[in-house]
């Protein structure tokens, strides 16, 4: 059998890659030069392949335990993994999940360098945030204009109460001066947005609650989750610490992932989380709807660009994620 380098697994562009994948009660392990999971069914242990080159992040759940070649061969790839609760969420609500980035030292610096160049002006991070939730309104526009799915879930972008939220929101963010200012006035927007899915799908007496143990609550927990996922991708890749944050705090360690996640969550996670939750879909038919989701509006690629713009401000940088 013919053995791949390193480098042959990097081929597929982090910010083009097609998979996500959540495990529980699983071994993963390398056989044969490939990362293989088994699981065990009635009669006999299955063994099925995971295609690395072509995968983001790996997220580990109950039950499940992973070989130090299969962590090689993941980190030659570049895929990062984390363990996590059940149905990929944290055990403990509040908590991120622990990525175990790839060892490599041959990734650009000039990201890194270009965000720290701001990032320890407190106007300059202030107005990375601004654009950061400018570029989120943005993509809940350019998905929700176009999604069909989404339509036939009853969400029309032209919908007055839609429109009051989006456009509110927009106008007030040149006018917020404080970090703090501007959490408050996204955290107020994120709740119309809940109310707004909630009507629209006719769920009545929702709150937003981790622990609540509905449907809606659950899918919402479990999609963003996978929305951390691919921010933890894309800031390693681009070299960029997790905890150079903009907006959640600079005090939380990995709050740039929850910054980047921010940029996708509201369009995609929260109102599939609600159609979902209606047509009472399974855990796994959420998650693969999900991804389904986040391959055909390209939610990867809106974050590479969305932090590489950040990061490259006030000089250009060359290469690709």
């Amino acid at each position: 059998m013919e053995q791949l380098n390193p480098s042959d697994l990097k081929a597929i562009l982090h910010s083009k890659r097609a998979n996500i994948y959540y495990l529980e009660h699983a071994r993963v392990m390398q056989k044969d030069g490939r990362v293989l999971y088994l699981t065990e069914a009635k009669n006999e242990n299955q063994y099925w392949n995971i295609p690395i080159a072509n995968t983001t992040v790996v997220m580990l759940g109950t039950g499940t335990s992973i070989t130090q070649a299969a962590m090689r061969m993941l980190a030659s790839a570049g895929v990062l993994v984390g363990f996590c609760g059940g149905g990929g969420t944290p055990l403990f609500m509040g908590c991120e999940i622990e990525w175990m980035t790839p060892q490599s030292e041959y990734r650009h610096t000039e990201y890194m360098q270009g965000w720290i160049q701001f990032w320890f002006d407190d106007q300059k991070r202030l107005e990375v945030a601004r654009q950061f939730q400018l570029a989120r309104i943005e993509f809940i526009r350019k998905v929700w204009d176009k999604d069909r799915d989404l339509k036939a879930g009853g969400f029309y972008l032209d919908d007055l109460d839609i429109q009051n939220a989006l456009n509110g929101f927009e106008k007030k963010i040149p006018n917020l001066n404080k970090v703090g200012d501007l959490l408050l006035a996204e955290a107020a927007t994120t709740k119309q947005l809940y109310k707004i899915a909630a009507t629209h799908t006719g769920s009545k007496d929702f709150s937003r609650n981790p622990e609540q143990g509905d449907l809606a609550n659950d899918f919402l927990n479990h999609g963003n989750y996978l929305a951390y996922g691919l921010a933890a991708t894309t800031l390693w890749v681009l070299g960029i610490p997790h905890g150079f944050a903009v907006m959640h705090g600079k005090t939380r360690r990995g709050a740039l992932v929850f910054d980047v996640a921010d940029l996708i969550k509201d369009a995609v996670v929260l109102p599939y989380a609600f159609i979902c939750a209606k047509e009472k879909m399974t855990e796994q038919e959420f998650r693969s709807q999900i991804l389904q989701k986040f391959i055909e509006h390209k939610c990867l690629d809106w974050m590479f660009d969305q932090v590489k713009a950040q990061a490259c401000r006030t000089h250009d940088v060359d290469g690709d994620a």
